[in-house]
């Protein structure tokens, strides 16, 4: 049986461990929600999960703006339900420093279907199109905006809804329906993101439901210290419409990164760490459908990342890194423990042959490019699959191989077949699959092995199979 430990336990026995670099420096706790300044009323109700159609135009977006401009930092704007309304729909907001917008149980947040509304406004009527050529200056502005600020917090265990599903005022199309008819020419398309922060550090995300996000839910840039706590991500909530492109959680650019205890659900990675984010944990986490654990396809200068107690449930793949010549560079300094998956089609895709693809393929693809994917330092310890699947690890040439150790990595059912390696020095022990297949394979000693060091403990939470560990999703 899988063990998942605390947070503040995980942080002290891996720094025990010789792990300290690989994870989020700061000593991060449960946040606590704060008083509420100021509690505005929901005046609209749903029915079915859904507003009324007459109440399209009752916006609330200026009196929970003009709240959150109002509010003392270390206080929160709530909003809660009264006398059956439960409901607010909004434009865009702007969060303040140290102001939280706390949203209360059994209260939903709905984003407008109207695009003019998220206008970038420099270039407006652009929102919610496929233009015939790409718009510089236009696109959309997000539902919740945290652009240089420090200590901005959504908390609560309300719901914010992007409606991603539903059809836009002015067009014969939802946001969902849009990203799919630009994917076969690879169109350019404008839509809205659910939370975008830009230097927003010491941003967090307690509690908070995240529905039906039109595009990514959580993109965070040039921020130091970001927490996102206990958050449910489900996208789409009804399992019979496709939504495109809604990736969970996405840093960029950031350091100092925890996403802990949370359950993600969505249209695409569920994880994807971009370019230039360093020491971020990830702690005790559920992944459903979605692409899996993901750096890139942007790879340079991710490091220092630590996951530690993951769960992933269908998703098409495990862990993943996935770039090419177009858009590599060296990624290194990677942890990954305690990790149960199941019905995963890739459990673990190491990648230089990116090919804009939901799982990779197992061969390059002789792109052209001077930017070339780069893997070193990469450990793998404790990670069970209980249904088969393809195993690729690679690097691109004999000049930038990918280093990794593994430790008790076992993909139940694997055939010879199912194993992909190339221009890689592997450490191993506790593998039940063939490292001998494969394109100038180096099997080392684990002692001295470049990924990790020689004293990292083994099994140390005792993971001898993944059972009970696989629950619904919250």
């Amino acid at each position: 049986m899988m063990v998942f430990v605390r947070l503040g336990v995980v942080l002290s026995m891996v720094a025990g461990a010789g792990f300290a670099v690989a994870q989020d420096t700061r000593q991060v706790a449960e946040p606590k929600i704060p008083a509420s300044c100021v509690q505005l009323s929901a005046s609209l109700r749903t029915a079915g999960g859904k507003i009324a159609e007459a109440d399209e135009r009752r916006l609330d977006t200026d009196r929970i703006q003009k709240a959150l401009d109002a509010c003392k930092p270390g206080m929160a704007v709530e909003l809660k339900p009264v006398d059956g309304n439960n409901a607010f729909l909004t434009g865009p907001l702007e969060l303040r420093s140290g102001v939280t917008l706390l949203i209360d149980e059994g209260v939903t947040l709905f984003a407008s279907r109207d695009p003019k509304l998220f206008d970038a406004a420099a270039k407006p009527g652009v929102c919610g199109t496929i233009p015939a050529a790409p718009v510089p200056g236009g696109g959309c502005r997000p539902l919740l905006s945290a652009v240089n600020v420090t200590d901005a917090a959504v908390m609560g265990d309300g719901t914010i809804d992007g409606r991603g599903y539903a059809k836009l005022i002015g067009h014969d199309y939802s946001w969902w329906e849009m990203a799919r008819r630009a994917e076969p020419k690879n169109e350019k398309y404008y839509s809205m993101r659910l939370v975008v922060a830009n230097h927003a550090d010491g941003l967090t995300l307690y509690r908070i439901t995240l529905h039906n996000s039109p595009n990514f839910h959580v993109s965070v840039n040039g921020t130091n210290g970001f927490t996102a706590w206990a958050v449910h991500l489900l996208t789409p909530v009804d399992k019979g419409l496709d939504a495109r492109n809604t990736d969970g959680i996405d840093p960029s650019g950031s350091t100092n990164v925890t996403v802990a205890h949370s359950w993600i659900d969505n249209g695409d990675d569920n994880i994807a760490i971009k370019s230039g984010t360093t020491h971020m944990s990830v702690l005790d986490n559920h992944f459903y459908t979605g692409h899996g654990m993901s750096i890139g396809s942007e790879t340079v200068g991710q490091a220092y990342l630590l996951v530690d107690g993951l769960t992933e449930d269908h998703t098409s793949s495990g862990i993943r890194i996935k770039s090419n010549v177009t858009r590599g560079g060296q990624v290194h300094d990677l942890t990954y423990r305690n990790i149960c998956m199941r019905d995963v089609a890739n459990p673990v895709a190491i990648s230089p042959y990116y090919t804009n693809q939901t799982t990779e393929g197992f061969v390059d693809p002789h792109y052209t490019g001077d930017k070339i994917p780069d893997y070193k330092k990469i450990e793998l310890d404790n990670v069970i699959s209980e249904t088969p699947g393809d195993v690729l690890v690679a690097g691109l040439d004999e000049a930038h191989r990918t280093e990794i150790a593994l430790h008790n990595v076992v993909v139940q059912g694997i055939t010879p077949q199912q194993v992909h390696l190339a221009y890689v020095d592997i450490a191993s022990s506790g593998v039940n699959f063939d490292l001998s297949r494969g394109t100038n394979v180096k099997v080392l000693d684990r002692g001295k092995a470049a990924s990790g060091p020689k004293d990292a403990p083994a099994g140390h939470f005792g993971l001898a199979s993944c059972a009970k560990v696989f629950v619904p999703m919250r």
